[in-house]
């Protein structure tokens, strides 16, 4: 049983006629006949009887008149979903995305998204870094932005630009008027930075480690923005990547270049390599990318 059967055969069952039902369905009459043939055929016995004169259904036909209508509503109403779905009339991308990007740059790409598909829900999870790769990998949502996982077996990870740490500094420290300072000289100060497992924290450690420098910690957090609050506040200096420093100076900090060590880490979609990515999220990816080769985040 298939559904040019079903057509076929409910035009006839509404008509009562196989010239006006061939008519309806497009088809001669001999492949009408063929069809209804074949539908029978499939379900085991006839679905209505023919004379010279008429055309009237069986108990079976008529029994099947209103399940036949249902499939092909159901039919219909499927091809009509996934037909929006795949030309971005609707649909909806599920986004894990790290604060320091969510806050700053996914704004704009989302406004240009919307734009270009104003159907299509957006639910973002502005969450730490080791969250975002959690999720993709539990398959809870389809695309991440993040760090460069360390060879993280199982996600695929595309770069969109290249994020360089920088120093933050309290707006009222004598630190201020300059415009960079080595890891050495920021460490006589006392350190913010976040708790462990944190892969910023790892990252810094291990960094200021290859210059031969231990980092003293005087107060630790889980946020990155609450890191920035410390800072403006007084309480300390900090490294953060680049990326998170906007609301950073709004707060009161200053921000410096840090020399000894360079610190840099790729910031990129990450995805499950084992799923492919919906029309939608496809579509998010794109938008990201563009956006990204544009310098919206540098």
């Amino acid at each position: 049983m298939n559904v040019r059967q079903l057509r076929a055969f409910l035009a006839l069952a509404d008509t009562l006629s196989f010239a006006e039902a061939a008519n309806r369905v497009h088809l001669s009459q001999p492949a009408l006949s063929l069809s209804i043939k074949g539908l029978e055929q499939s379900l085991g016995g006839p679905l209505l009887t023919r004379t010279t004169r008429s055309v009237r259904l069986t108990p079976e036909g008529e029994l099947l008149v209103p399940l036949a209508r249902r499939l092909l509503a159901d039919w219909d109403n499927t091809e009509e979903l996934l037909s929006q779905h795949f030309s971005l009339q609707m649909g909806k991308v599920l986004l894990a995305a790290m604060p320091s990007f969510a806050g700053n740059c996914l704004p704009a790409a989302l406004r240009v998204f919307r734009e270009r598909h104003p159907r299509v829900n957006v639910a973002v999870h502005d969450v730490v870094n080791e969250q975002v790769q959690e999720m993709v990998r539990d398959h809870r949502v389809e695309l991440g932005i993040g760090f460069e996982p360390e060879a993280e077996e199982g996600l695929q990870f595309e770069p969109l630009f290249l994020d360089r740490f920088v120093a933050v500094v309290p707006g009222e420290s004598p630190l201020a008027a300059r415009s960079r300072i080595s890891g050495r000289e920021l460490l006589a100060e006392p350190f913010i930075t976040l708790q462990r497992p944190s892969a910023v924290r790892l990252l810094i450690e291990r960094e200021l480690a290859r210059e031969g420098l231990a980092t003293p910690v005087a107060f630790e957090c889980h946020q990155l923005v609450t890191v920035g609050r410390m800072v403006a506040s007084g309480l300390g200096v900090s490294i953060v990547p680049a990326l998170c420093t906007a609301p950073m100076t709004e707060q009161g900090a200053a921000v410096l270049a840090l020399e000894g060590p360079r610190i840099e880490r790729r910031v990129g979609l990450i995805r499950h390599g084992a799923r492919p990515l919906s029309r939608a999220a496809r579509a998010m990816a794109e938008v990201l990318a563009e956006q990204a080769a544009a310098g919206i985040c540098r």
